[in-house]
């Protein structure tokens, strides 16, 4: 795999404004694409997830939640370094959990499938609409891409992993809009606890569904915080 610096990607830097994360792009601020998606689920979703929480319980659930964001966010950091050319031979030796699932993206989705790199961590905004960081940008099996790296508890079917597919959705939409590309397809790459590897792509039409599904909770976000 190479690097191809071929776009000029932004720096931005990040706000909490009332629960909400938002990108300042000048005198623009922006709210994340998680954030909207957070803010539209469905009450089916709200329930399932209030049941979850009663079940464990309150202090076991945001026990859980903080583990995973800590071990997810030091999976995404030994992924990069791995890409930038920061790891040598003794980080693949260690035992450590967000290292061997990171090991298994890297070995199963990444090596032989990844072949450039145009940005990682990668700021992408619609202008006036929204914003988000994408893991990775590049050409992936011969086709532009964006790849978001994942990790879970347990293994995911589709039916779960919606809100993904609608990350990569905005995130491509973003991307065309201001970089006048054509991006068609998004990949996930995720790894569980027990580091059982699966990926999942979805290109084409079906992206654009996705697409046109993540403006429709946009439009759904703006009416429910009163926007324009």
């Amino acid at each position: 795999m190479k690097w191809n610096n071929k776009f000029n990607y932004p720096k931005s830097s990040r706000t909490i404004e009332n629960g909400l994360r938002k990108y300042l792009f000048g005198d623009e601020k922006l709210p994340s694409v998680t954030s909207i998606l957070q803010a539209t689920k469905s009450e089916e979703d709200k329930a399932s997830l209030e049941n979850w929480k009663q079940r464990v319980g309150y202090k076991e659930a945001h026990k859980i939640k903080t583990e995973a964001s800590s071990r997810g966010t030091s999976m995404h950091s030994f992924i990069e370094d791995f890409l930038r050319g920061r790891v040598n031979k003794s980080f693949f030796e260690s035992n450590e959990q967000y290292k061997n699932m990171a090991k298994e993206i890297i070995e199963k989705g990444i090596k032989g499938k990844l072949e450039e790199i145009y940005g990682m961590e990668t700021i992408l905004h619609y202008p006036e609409k929204y914003a988000g960081t994408a893991d990775l940008v590049g050409i992936y099996q011969g086709q532009e891409a964006i790849i978001d790296f994942k990790q879970s508890n347990k293994p995911k079917k589709i039916d779960f992993i919606q809100d993904y597919f609608l990350q990569l959705g905005a995130y491509t939409l973003a991307h065309n809009i201001v970089y006048k590309t054509s991006i068609t397809s998004g990949v996930i790459l995720l790894c569980t606890v027990d580091n059982l590897f699966q990926d999942f792509k979805i290109d084409g039409a079906e992206l654009t569904m996705y697409q046109n599904l993540f403006l429709g909770r946009l439009k759904k976000f703006n009416e429910l915080k009163n926007l324009p």
